[in-house]
């Protein structure tokens, strides 16, 4: 069943790419770009995929105005901004890279998926831990 890939596209043709693949530690979410030049990339470890979750949502109530930027770290440190310029946009910010940027429109749907990646994660995790012990 793993690794797990589904496509989010919007009216305009953009696409977001958003996978499950297996870890020594359980899980990673790779969210991925390939529409864009340089496809750019961001790895989340089911940490990483619960502020994304929050912090969606938080965008989407926050929508004109700004939202204050969130920051996690470890193994996948990733950096959460809301740019309003020229529209609604989420930054997701690795070292390893640049932003990955994540218009308005994906918004819902990505939140949706991420519910469904978190499950996956959790059940991935869960057997590796069983692995193990």
């Amino acid at each position: 069943m793993f690794p797990r890939i589904r496509e989010i596209t919007d009216a305009f043709g953009g696409r977001l790419q958003v996978s499950v693949e297996e870890h020594p530690s359980g899980a990673l979410v790779v969210l991925e770009r390939p529409d864009m030049l340089g496809r750019p990339r961001v790895m989340l470890d089911g940490y990483g995929v619960d502020v994304l979750s929050g912090y969606i949502m938080s965008a989407r109530l926050a929508v004109p105005d700004t939202l204050p930027d969130e920051h996690i770290d470890g193994v996948f440190a990733t950096r959460f901004r809301l740019g309003l310029d020229p529209c609604a946009a989420l930054a997701l910010t690795q070292s390893s890279g640049p932003a990955l940027d994540i218009p308005a429109p994906f918004w819902d749907r990505l939140y949706a998926e991420l519910c469904l990646v978190a499950a996956h994660a959790r059940e991935l995790g869960r057997r590796a831990e069983a692995r193990v012990h």
